[in-house]
């Protein structure tokens, strides 16, 4: 890849940065906000704005706690900046969340296609990842 081999023996952290590839670690995370924005915007009646708020009763097992899904994204959201007012707001949440990747990732560019291009109406898109190598 980019003319590097194993023997070669360059770190991943700069392979990444070399083909302008995000780390593993943001995926989730902005899909995780993502997902919180949308169940934030949720009326308080809805059912799955209710599991979010969810206690369970009951005696609890020995040892240290299992970090809650609620737990993990006040974290990502800390680590980003965000509050729950920047999440009501749609638009303003969805350019924070990308303009997070962005600015952390560097050079990567998306170009998105219809994943069936024969089918009007499909809503799913294939992600292409254009990389571009510099020499170091």
């Amino acid at each position: 890849m980019c003319n590097v081999k194993v023997k070669d023996r360059v770190p991943s952290k700069k392979m990444r940065e070399r083909l302008g590839i995000d780390e593993i670690i943001l995926i989730p995370q902005q899909n995780r906000l993502r997902w919180y924005g949308h169940v934030l915007r949720k009326e308080d009646t809805d059912w799955v704005k209710k599991c979010m708020e969810y206690e369970v009763e009951g005696s609890k097992p020995r040892g240290r706690p299992k970090r809650t899904w609620k737990q993990v994204v006040q974290k990502d959201c800390q680590a980003r900046n965000l509050n729950k007012e920047d999440a009501m707001d749609h638009g303003r949440w969805k350019k924070l969340i990308d303009w997070m990747m962005i600015r952390m990732v560097g050079r990567r560019v998306f170009v998105l296609v219809p994943a069936h291009p024969g089918s009007p109406g499909q809503r799913a898109v294939k992600r292409l990842l254009l990389c571009v190598c510099k020499k170091l």
